[in-house]
């Protein structure tokens, strides 16, 4: 700093939009990240995302990315497949599958925290023309989705395969918005094994929620079922 004090005012004024133009930089990360076919590519681009206050992820095409591991540690039963959503993220793919392996150990494949639930988060998920199956929330919530006071958008989307105590499928107590989407063939050990509404709205636009057990849908009273 003293150097700097010691230059001409001409000098000064020239380094000056050196360091206006060095500082885009700084948000690079918050523009479109392309996350190639691959468990660690895609854990990677979350975090990254996060740090950045967001981000939007164009998935690989025809891509399954198979979870061998939890990559968070989770909020309400078992961990997350991958890094809890914090930040509001977009994820954009085409026929692309995200999918926990065969034999893994159990594990949800998403967690959306808001700040009602953990404080200082500000999860907001949107996903498009993606498939979300196989996760295993066991004596937690949420098995594919699990929605902790933020917000859960589905276009073209798919929940299946997936199995928790309440909400085999999606779990939420936050927003949650389904757009020409499905949830089906989940699993919960108590009750709504398709959608579970503890809290908040869930909207269902040209949606199908079926072949759920024990039921597509359940909620906490007062709130009413999804379907």
């Amino acid at each position: 700093m003293r150097a700097i004090h010691g230059v001409r005012s001409l000098l000064a004024a020239a380094v000056l939009p050196l360091a206006l133009v060095s500082t885009p930089t700084a948000h690079a990360a918050a523009l479109p990240i392309q996350v190639p076919c691959g468990e660690s590519a895609l854990a990677d681009a979350i975090n990254t995302a996060n740090a950045a206050g967001g981000g939007s992820l164009t998935l690989a095409a025809l891509c399954t990315y198979t979870l061998t591991s939890a990559h968070s540690s989770g909020g309400a039963g078992h961990p997350a497949g991958l890094p809890n959503i914090t930040t509001p993220i977009s994820m954009t793919g085409f026929l692309t599958q995200i999918t926990r392996a065969p034999g893994a150990p159990a594990f949800r494949i998403f967690e959306v925290d808001g700040p009602s639930q953990v404080p200082g988060a500000n999860g907001r998920l949107s996903m498009t023309t993606v498939t979300v199956s196989g996760g295993d929330a066991g004596l937690g919530v949420g098995g594919g989705i699990a929605n902790l006071g933020g917000t859960v958008t589905l276009n073209s989307s798919t929940v299946s395969g997936s199995k928790a105590s309440y909400g085999g499928g999606i779990y939420t107590d936050g927003a949650l918005t389904l757009t020409g989407s499905t949830v089906s063939g989940n699993t919960a050990s108590v009750v709504g094994g398709g959608i579970f509404t503890n809290a908040g709205t869930v909207a269902l636009t040209g949606s199908a929620v079926f072949g759920n057990t024990p039921t597509n849908c359940g909620a906490l009273p007062p709130v009413s079922p999804a379907c």
